[in-house]
């Protein structure tokens, strides 16, 4: 991908000449595994509708690429499209996405506090359907064996009890964190960059992570150290982050470090998880004393010159449902992004962990305070394909701290 100006350029230049799409009776969904409901929901909303679904599942990284590729070809990629908190700068300043302001009611959006997140010059891009924001989660059968008698609340705390856990052969590599060069990568190390005291740029976007004392850097030695002494899984190298929660359910990993909040409630359900019985939640760990955390919500929105914009309109909205909320959350470990279905979720005694989530939710930072910025992908492409080269032992913290401070200004 090349700079955002030659993007911003094509798409101006073509953005709204004619676009082939479906037949009127036809709606398509593009959203990553966490984001597709079952198929006996998705079908009621079709018949309700009288259209067909053509629902499109893909990893994060994959549909990013595709929604870049089709838009700079002013070919919209589906009628309705995942619409990730930091892709805001980019798509927005290419013109990619059509203003929600209207066709979302305004005490919905109220009721929706990180909507704000998804504006763009004043105008809503998407609308939040997970409320993602990241919590330690934890395998307390795990600590419990291995004489763990409190659960870590620092850095120093968590590495003490993974060497406690894999002496006593509970776990071979207790801490999961992905270090393949994907997104959960770079958002993992943006997280402990959080939990070293710190943050990642100045109000003008200038780098805080390049000396040795920022928490940037100690965030990534960090986790080059862990992997090193065993503590993390050398696959992990490979792996991104979903496939970590698969090692959380099957009772290979005790720590999920940068724990999706929603996927409570999948890892303590018998039918999908090993350790039902065992998972559990506890503030993010902090070497200052404040479980600070990130949130990472993503929303659905509709490409300009998409086909059937009333049906995706329409689903929007139907995703914003308190009962589709609901079953969002139960069946996929989405976090009910409307304030008042989270609310009754826990008053009605069914939000797992509910004191802890919420605890943390009010902890909650955005990534950037003024905003994605626009070349935020070149950056995160940079810090993921650096850990990984760091993790795997082809360069040092040091040069990839470098490298990806470089990075930054030539996108900028």
């Amino acid at each position: 991908m090349k700079t955002m100006a030659f993007q911003a350029a094509l798409v101006a230049a073509t953005l709204f000449s004619t676009v082939p799409g479906q037949a009127a009776d036809q709606f398509s969904v593009l959203l990553p595994p966490w984001g597709t409901l079952p198929k006996e929901l998705t079908d009621t909303f079709a018949e309700k509708q009288g259209v067909e679904m053509d629902i499109q599942t893909l990893g994060w990284d994959e549909i990013r690429t595709k929604i870049v590729t089709s838009m700079v070809a002013n070919t919209a990629p589906a009628s309705a499209t995942e619409v990730d908190w930091s892709w805001v700068g980019q798509f927005g300043a290419a013109g990619w996405y059509q203003s929600l302001n209207d066709a979302i009611s305004q005490d919905v959006l109220a009721d929706v506090p990180t909507a704000s997140i998804f504006s763009y010059d004043g105008h809503v891009m998407g609308v939040t359907y997970n409320n993602d924001f990241r919590v330690m989660i934890y395998n307390k059968t795990h600590l419990s064996d291995a004489g763990v008698e409190a659960v870590p609340t620092t850095p120093d705390e968590l590495l003490a009890a993974a060497r406690a856990i894999k002496e006593k052969g509970i776990a071979e590599h207790p801490i999961g964190l992905p270090l393949s060069a994907s997104e959960g990568t770079s958002t993992a190390w943006y997280l402990l960059t959080k939990v070293f005291g710190g943050d990642l740029f100045d109000e003008n976007f200038q780098p805080l992570f390049t000396d040795v004392d920022s928490a940037g850097y100690k965030a990534m030695e960090f986790e080059i150290a862990a992997l090193n002494e065993g503590l993390i899984d050398p696959a992990a190298t490979g792996l991104k982050d979903v496939e970590i929660q698969e090692l959380f359910k099957s009772g290979k990993i005790t720590f999920d470090v940068a724990g999706w909040a929603g996927n409570l409630s999948v890892y303590t359900d018998a039918d999908k998880s090993q350790v039902a019985d065992a998972a559990a939640a506890a503030l993010m760990i902090s070497s200052t004393g404040k479980a600070r955390t990130i949130g990472l919500p993503e929303a659905v929105g509709i490409p300009t010159g998409a086909q059937n914009k009333e049906a995706a309109t329409a689903f929007i909205n139907w995703l914003l449902e308190p009962e589709i909320q609901i079953a969002a959350y139960e069946t996929l470990g989405n976090l009910p992004a409307r304030l008042s279905v989270l609310e009754k979720l826990n008053a009605d005694g069914k939000l797992v962990e509910g004191d802890i989530i919420l605890k943390q939710a009010a902890l909650v930072e955005p990534m950037f305070a003024q905003g994605a910025p626009a070349w935020y992908p070149e950056f995160s492409t940079s810090v993921s394909t650096n850990l990984n080269l760091a993790a795997k032992g082809q360069i040092t913290v040091a040069d990839a701290i470098k490298n990806i401070a470089a990075d930054v200004e030539a996108a900028k």
